[in-house]
C-alpha cells in the first residue's frame, strides 16, 4: 500500500531539488519519474494510484506559466493518470488540452505526436476503434517521416 500523499510529496521535493540546484536535465528526467513510477521496484504505478498522484502532480504546477515544461509535463501526467483509472472521457478532455496547448506554442512535432498517441489509446479505451486506428496510422506515418524514413 501506498500513502499518495507521501509518493507526490517526495516528487515534489525531488524535482524542487534539480530546479533549486540546476542539476540539469538528465537529473530532472531521473526524478520525474516519480510521478509515475514506484523508486523501489521502478514498476509504473496504476490505477487509482496513477490518477491520484496525476491530480497532484497536475496541482502542483498549473500555477505555472503555460509554456513551463514541468507545467505541460504535469498535464501529460493528468491525462494518463485519468486513462489509468479508467476516466476516459476526462482523459480525453486532458490530452485534446495538451494537444491544443502544444499546437499553440510551436511545440515540436515529436512532442505533438506523442500527445496524438496519447489520444489514440484513450480512444481505444473509450471503443471509438477506427477513429483510434486512423490516429495511430497518422502518428506512425508522422514518426516515419521524421526519421527519414517515409
Amino acid at each position: 500500500f501506498a500513502h499518495v500523499s507521501c509518493l507526490a510529496e517526495q516528487a515534489k521535493i525531488l524535482i524542487a531539488e534539480v530546479e533549486e540546484n540546476n542539476l540539469g536535465a538528465n537529473a530532472l528526467d531521473e526524478r520525474w519519474h516519480r510521478w509515475h513510477k514506484c523508486s523501489l521496484c521502478e514498476q509504473e504505478h496504476h490505477g487509482v494510484v496513477a490518477c491520484a498522484l496525476g491530480w497532484g502532480c497536475w496541482k502542483t504546477y498549473v500555477g505555472r506559466p503555460e509554456r513551463d515544461l514541468s507545467r505541460i509535463s504535469a498535464m501529460r501526467r493528468l491525462g494518463n493518470g485519468l486513462s489509468a483509472a479508467k476516466h476516459q472521457e476526462d482523459a480525453l478532455s486532458v490530452n485534446k488540452a495538451e494537444l491544443s496547448l502544444l499546437q499553440r506554442l510551436g511545440a515540436s512535432e515529436e512532442s505533438i505526436l506523442a500527445v496524438r498517441h496519447n489520444i489514440a489509446m484513450v480512444y481505444q479505451g473509450l471503443g471509438r476503434y477506427e477513429q483510434a486506428l486512423q490516429m495511430k496510422r497518422d502518428v506512425y506515418s508522422g514518426r516515419l517521416r521524421l526519421s527519414g524514413e517515409e
